[in-house]
């Protein structure tokens, strides 16, 4: 069974942690209508929806993908970098008990799960804003002892790994090389994001289709020109708040 934590949009988002766009007004209410279109493309596509209770003084609590990097045996809750959000662990620590042991990333260690990007038995770590070193070391010490690897990756320009390289395809990567050093996903087959659309390497694979945000068009015929199929929702208001389709949801499945 596969599972979807989602939170629901806070009402105080337009609040939101911002480290490379400019401000500008967030509409809660288009936002909260987005997200349950999300939500429904994801039971869509098979996963069971587990709804994380609501966070309304946090605005940024509906990337619940920060919060924690669930692995088939564990899960780990993170240190998120902005000191804002590290309040939204708790809650979702709390929902992953019943499913995975757990493992913290302590202090001064920081790690955003959206810059976790797992494939396979290797971890793919951006070095970032959100992310430090200690937080990587402290990671890769917890997961060593269960078969896996971490690469480290230095990012430019972007908040999170995801938002320059994301898994589309069993061997097979979407990357902003303007965002991170595309020679260290040598072993992959990469599609790259159309330069007009920087902010379209951000998707989020479920089985054998893309959950996609329907705005990045140039990107998407790429995507389907290599016969992936793709499910497209607006995620406009989102992004705004410098959100993509990955850091809505923690996928795992139930063991």
């Amino acid at each position: 069974m596969l599972i979807a934590m989602t939170r629901a949009v806070s009402p105080r988002i337009a609040e939101c942690e911002l480290t490379h766009l400019a401000r500008e007004p967030i509409n809660p209410g288009r936002a909260r209508v987005q997200h349950r279109r999300y939500e429904e493309l994801l039971a869509e596509l098979g996963c069971e929806l587990h709804h994380l209770p609501p966070e309304p003084e946090l605005p940024d609590s509906v990337f619940v993908e920060d919060t924690a990097v669930v692995l088939d045996e564990l899960a780990v809750i993170t240190r998120p970098g902005a000191e804002s959000r590290r309040a939204e662990t708790a809650s979702v620590a709390e929902a992953l008990k019943p499913y995975r042991k757990l493992f913290h990333i302590q202090a001064p260690g920081t790690l955003d799960g959206g810059d976790v990007l797992r494939i396979g038995k290797t971890l793919y770590v951006g070095l970032s804003n959100r992310s430090n070193l200690e937080g990587i070391e402290q990671l890769q010490r917890i997961v060593i002892a269960f078969g896996y690897s971490i690469n480290a990756v230095r990012l430019r320009d972007c908040l999170h790994l995801k938002s320059a390289v994301t898994q589309v395809a069993e061997n097979t990567l979407l990357i902003n090389r303007a965002w991170t050093d595309a020679a260290v996903f040598h072993d992959f087959q990469l599609i790259d994001a159309a330069i007009s659309e920087p902010f379209s390497a951000n998707a989020l694979r479920i089985a054998d289709s893309l959950i996609y945000p329907e705005a990045f068009t140039q990107t998407r015929k790429r995507l389907e020109a290599q016969g992936i199929k793709v499910r497209t929702v607006d995620v406009s208001e989102l992004a705004k708040a410098e959100g993509g389709v990955t850091c809505c949801s923690l996928i795992f499945t139930a063991e």
